[in-house]
């Protein structure tokens, strides 16, 4: 089963825009189908490929590279040969798959494009990339695209569900809400989605096998499994604190504020030395960082807090198996309760972890925000995330609030939004019932995100 994917039609753009003057580089994280889709690409849009995949470390395909960069007649002869697959000038793309595994290649990205005879597609995992290029130039004629798990829409193409999505973006745009059926429908898909999550290969295993989450689960789990052994292979000076923050996702995120308090992790601990852990988490793609700003009145990234930051795990499937060893899945009906509105505060942790994926989906840095009141002693405001429209002439933010039960208050963004009122753009609840809109704030059911 081949998965419709949004990075397609990127891929698309590259071909038509580039015309063979840059490379393309794929990046993401392990197991989000770059090979996949690369490969159905160059199938459907080239006369020939030839896949290279440089994680089978193929000696002879390595000395090619070592040896005939001056001399690319042989290179190409060589390759051509070893593949069986006849090149045609102008018609034919070579994949670099898992390149950063063979860093040489991609530095030879340069002369190749220079050529001219053929496309170049490179997939890669992200830390692993930047662990590699230490002693290689890389190269200007490569553009890179990031790839991620499915966002919702995507997870809504696999299960047929065009239509509904098409029309979830209808009634966003008009701003108003969904058929109560269809509202109802929604809703179910969306839980679908926490539970299985983005990953290719559970969504796949859900859909074909009648929508059991116990096989997608037992997938999922062996995701699990190689992202603890890729932390067990970086350096020992940062690798325990990697794998601590790792296994206290589901712990940190059910909790009320949700960011990461250092001194819990290990007494007497601070951020800083926990910098190169954030780094390798993030680039990795195995967590979304969320950072403070508490000024957010001239732009996000420049009063960002990196001692305060809020951890999601980069799929909320993956954070769902993460969370619930595979007894406690099935004893505590999990997956039953969660379709049902029955399980409170593990709900509330992947609801909003699925917006988080969400918003990075759509390409948003995730900060959020906090007030200290003095004289109230407390936090008078917290706001869950900001996300901005990135203008430097006319900046606007937009404050969202993330809400996973159907009673709430506003409080915290009507003062947010008093405060700031002439940067905001427009100010968001995601909230489970549907569309209606209160004052100044669109509240809108967490299957809207995707909108944003």
């Amino acid at each position: 089963m081949i998965l419709k994917r949004k990075i397609y039609g990127k891929l698309l753009d590259w071909k038509h825009q580039c015309q063979g003057t840059k490379a393309i580089m794929v990046e993401g994280a392990r197991r989000i189908g770059k090979s996949t889709i690369v490969e159905e690409f160059a199938r459907q849009e080239y006369e020939s490929y030839i896949l290279i995949d440089f994680a089978k470390k193929d000696k002879a395909v390595e000395e090619y590279f070592k040896q005939h960069l001056n001399t690319l007649d042989d290179l190409f002869m060589l390759l051509s040969t070893y593949y069986g697959v006849r090149l045609v000038p102008g018609k034919s793309v070579l994949i670099f798959d898992e390149v950063q595994m063979f860093p040489q290649a991609r530095a030879a990205i340069k002369y190749l494009v220079a050529d001219g005879r053929y496309d170049y597609i490179e997939t890669g995992s992200l830390i692993s990339i930047r662990e590699n290029v230490k002693d290689i130039v890389i190269p200007s004629e490569e553009r890179s695209i990031t790839m991620y798990p499915l966002d919702f829409e995507e997870f809504a193409w696999a299960l047929g569900e065009e239509q509904l999505v098409n029309y979830i973006r209808s009634c966003f745009e008009k701003r108003e809400p969904l058929e109560r059926g269809m509202h109802n429908k929604a809703l179910l898909l969306f839980k679908q989605y926490m539970l299985v999550g983005g990953m290719p290969k559970p969504v796949i295993v859900y859909i074909e096998n009648g929508k059991n989450f116990g096989l997608a689960d037992a997938e999922k789990r062996d995701i699990l499994k190689l992202y603890r052994n890729d932390i067990m292979k970086i350096r020992s000076q940062y690798r325990s604190k990697v794998l601590a923050i790792f296994d206290q996702i589901p712990g940190l995120l059910s909790q009320h504020e949700k960011r990461v308090v250092f001194k819990d992790i290990q007494e007497g601990s601070y951020a800083d030395q926990y910098s190169d852990t954030f780094f390798w988490l993030a680039d990795s793609m195995i967590s979304n960082e969320c950072f403070l700003c508490n000024d957010p009145n001239v732009g996000l990234s420049i009063n960002e807090e990196r001692t305060y930051v809020k951890c999601y795990m980069g799929d909320t499937g993956l954070l769902l198996s993460h969370a619930f060893d595979e007894n406690e899945l099935l004893d505590s009906e999990v997956y039953a309760q969660i379709l049902n509105d029955r399980l409170s505060v593990n709900e509330g942790m992947l609801y909003e972890n699925a917006i988080a994926q969400m918003l990075v989906a759509n390409g948003y840095k995730l900060y959020f925000y906090t007030h200290y009141s003095i004289e109230k002693r407390r936090n008078d405001i917290e706001i869950d995330f900001i996300i901005s429209n990135n203008s430097k002439l006319k900046y606007r933010m937009y404050p969202i609030e993330v809400k996973s039960g159907n009673r709430y208050t506003a409080a915290s963004l009507l003062r947010f939004t008093e405060k700031y009122k002439s940067r905001i753009g427009e100010s968001y609840i995601i909230h489970p019932r549907n569309l209606i809109i209160k004052g100044n704030i669109v509240c809108i059911p967490a299957y809207m995100t995707f909108c944003l």
